[in-house]
């Protein structure tokens, strides 16, 4: 979408103004209220009207400040326990390619792009598969490398062996942010930080 689109698409439209656009990042940014009308909620607590809050919402969305708005599911709970990062090494100038071959496959929940860190660390690409065993996440890759003709690139299946806290990343400073930034970090302890993506790394997210 274009600049001049955006901008007539914010025509009759009840956008907040830059403070109340800074509140509703902060109150949205670890996800929505668990009611029945989560936008009223929303309204309520900030004082504002709901359709400003769908307005406001729906323009970061279109405009691309909003990349996805989606449910985080706790797979572990619903018997998901084994999870599997597949690394891959792939050229350069093929990556993009394979990682989005890898983001429509249905057995992949996850993929991305992230930096080599030569010679230590080869891989360029991160794709996540979840099952109930082992054995049948390495049956899904399998499967997933002879479908998609992926047996030429070297990878590496890391199963993890610890459960973190999901959360997303936090785009809004104040105090919001600062409280539930000291919240997680006292739940889950200092190797949290060895879970989380530096903000100084290019990242590239498929699907």
């Amino acid at each position: 979408m274009n600049d001049n689109q955006l901008i007539a698409n914010t025509l009759g439209r009840a956008l907040l103004d830059e403070r109340n656009q800074l509140r509703l990042r902060q109150a949205i940014q670890d996800g929505l209220p668990l009611t029945r009308q989560p936008y009223k909620t929303l309204a309520i607590a900030l004082g504002i009207k709901e359709q400003q809050v769908l307005d406001t919402i729906q323009y970061w969305t279109e405009s691309d400040l909003i990349k996805r708005l989606g449910l985080v599911v706790k797979h572990h709970s619903l018997g998901y326990r084994a999870n599997a990062m597949v690394v891959w090494d792939v050229p350069a100038d093929d990556v993009d390619r394979v990682g989005e071959l890898l983001s429509q496959c249905d057995v992949v929940t996850l993929c991305y792009q992230r930096p080599r860190r030569l010679p230590h660390w080869r891989y360029n690409l991160f794709s996540m598969i979840h099952g109930k065993d082992r054995s049948m996440v390495l049956e899904q890759l399998a499967d997933l490398i002879a479908e998609n003709q992926l047996d030429g690139f070297q990878r590496d299946v890391l199963f993890s062996y610890r459960l973190f806290k999901q959360c997303g990343g936090h785009y809004a400073n104040g105090e919001c942010s600062s409280r539930n930034s000291e919240r997680e970090q006292a739940e889950s302890g200092q190797s949290m930080k060895h879970a989380q993506p530096s903000i100084k790394e290019t990242q590239v997210a498929y699907g």
